[in-house]
């Protein structure tokens, strides 16, 4: 792709994103630790059942020192039903670590934001460039799809990020508005280019799309298979840590042992909660959120 095309695809795609990007509370010059919030929020997760969460994680916890101040289990139990519950232990790890090492400051640097709990590379990326608007390379499932598609004329990237993707992202990033470009690729893949029935027609860099040039040809690789739910441990471990949300106090064995009939099944998925931090087994057989 030369550099004319893409300068034009610069241009093209940060003005649709000025005009149509969606009005999200973690946009706009919001503090560092909101953008963080919601970067955890969001892992394998959608915008539409993140944002009441987050609406009402923020204003109980508008900081980190706010959060560290507060029992891990309540953490847990604000998190609801987003699912991965243990982001909410690595948030708040997260939020003892900003107040111990930081000063109560979310860092800027991406090499001391890696040092937090449960910040890997890509959410480190994420914030220095949404927070700090530094130059990272910002590489989730959307732009992925977005880049291969634009500029490698496929339907679908590779399952996992590979070296070769990442000097390509780095290779078209504008010299300049990198946070504002990762932030519109990231938009474009979410609203216009997804995964299932892509809006082409809509989009702002269509003409440029070496996908559509090629006629849309079908993902080739193979195909992924849906998670199952019904049934598995991660709905066990759903049902076991609603009880414990919803209770004001500790909950005894048998209120737990009523929400699922398969007894080795919830046996093995109580333990692994215990193990994963998120519950606390008290002495007379009760259980609780952690303390």
């Amino acid at each position: 792709m030369g550099h004319d095309e893409l300068a034009r695809i610069h241009e093209q795609l940060l003005a649709w994103f000025d005009a149509s990007a969606r009005e999200l509370p973690w946009r706009g010059g919001v503090p560092a630790w909101h953008v963080m919030v919601s970067e955890l929020m969001l892992q394998q997760t959608p915008v539409a059942r993140v944002l009441p969460v987050y609406l009402r994680w923020i204003e109980r916890w508008p900081t980190p020192a706010d959060l560290a101040a507060t029992p891990v289990g309540e953490a847990v139990r604000a998190w609801g039903r987003l699912g991965y519950p243990r982001r909410a232990l690595r948030l708040h790890a997260a939020a003892v670590a900003i107040v111990e090492r930081h000063g109560g400051s979310v860092p800027s640097d991406h090499g001391e934001l890696l040092g937090l709990p449960g910040v890997g590379s890509y959410t480190a990326a994420a914030i220095a460039s949404f927070a700090y608007g530094q130059r990272h390379v910002v590489l989730d499932t959307n732009v992925r799809r977005v880049l291969a598609r634009l500029m490698q004329g496929v339907a679908s990237p590779s399952p996992s990020v590979t070296a070769a993707e990442r000097r390509l992202a780095a290779a078209v990033m504008p010299e300049h508005a990198a946070d504002r470009w990762a932030a519109a690729t990231m938009e474009l893949g979410a609203v216009i280019c997804r995964a299932a029935a892509p809006a082409c027609d809509a989009c702002p860099v269509r003409e440029s799309c070496r996908w559509r040039q090629a006629g849309y040809p079908a993902h080739g690789g193979p195909r992924r298979r849906a998670q199952a739910w019904e049934g598995t441990d991660r709905q066990c471990r759903g049902r076991l840590l609603t009880v414990l949300r919803e209770a004001s106090d500790v909950v005894p064995k048998a209120q737990l042992d009523a929400v699922w009939p398969d007894a080795l099944q919830r046996e093995r998925c109580l333990d692994s909660l215990v193990a994963d931090g998120l519950v606390e087994p008290l002495d007379d057989a009760t259980y609780t959120l952690p303390r």
